[in-house]
């Protein structure tokens, strides 16, 4: 009787250590607690997770599209600022949006097989006839790094936007 009762407590802890291991930790956290995933609560059988190997690719496929990404950047811009006036209130939620605007829109052109990190950069505020210089510094390997910028300008707003994609080996 002994023996039965000690092959079912460890039954019960080679159960929870492997529903423990299996467990994934989520990478959102609010105010210190952890948000589980909702796949943790299913009791049905788990997929080992998938492992990508190294491809070792040191170049390129394609390079960096600058002069699609400006045009991108010239489009949002016209559409989003074209005969408004500047409103510090939503200014904040507009240069959001279109930098991630932009940022979507790069990507798509990129297609899924890009190992480029897009960095979107916007900056706007209010003419009043004063001068703006936007300055930016990284650690940047020429032959496969690339920038794209662009400047707008109406009646009452200026807007900077820049993209950078760094090729990610």
């Amino acid at each position: 009787m002994k023996f039965k009762s000690q092959k079912r407590w460890q039954d019960a802890i080679n159960k929870v250590s492997l529903n423990l291991k299996g467990r994934r930790r989520s990478s959102s956290t609010h105010r210190g607690s952890l948000i589980s995933d909702s796949d943790d609560t299913q009791d049905g059988p788990r997929q080992p997770p998938v492992n990508y190997e190294n491809t070792y690719k040191i170049k390129p496929d394609l390079r960096f599209p600058t002069k699609k990404a400006e045009d991108i950047i010239r489009d949002v811009f016209s559409s989003n600022l074209d005969n408004k006036p500047y409103n510090p209130d939503s200014g904040k939620y507009l240069s959001s949006q279109m930098s991630d605007l932009i940022r979507t829109q790069v990507k798509q052109e990129l297609g899924l097989q890009n190992r480029y990190k897009i960095v979107v950069l916007v900056t706007m505020g209010t003419l009043q006839g004063q001068g703006i210089r936007c300055a930016s510094r990284c650690l940047w390997y020429p032959q496969f790094d690339r920038f794209a910028s662009y400047s707008y300008k109406n009646e009452s707003i200026f807007a900077v936007g820049t993209v950078y994609g760094v090729y990610f080996e």
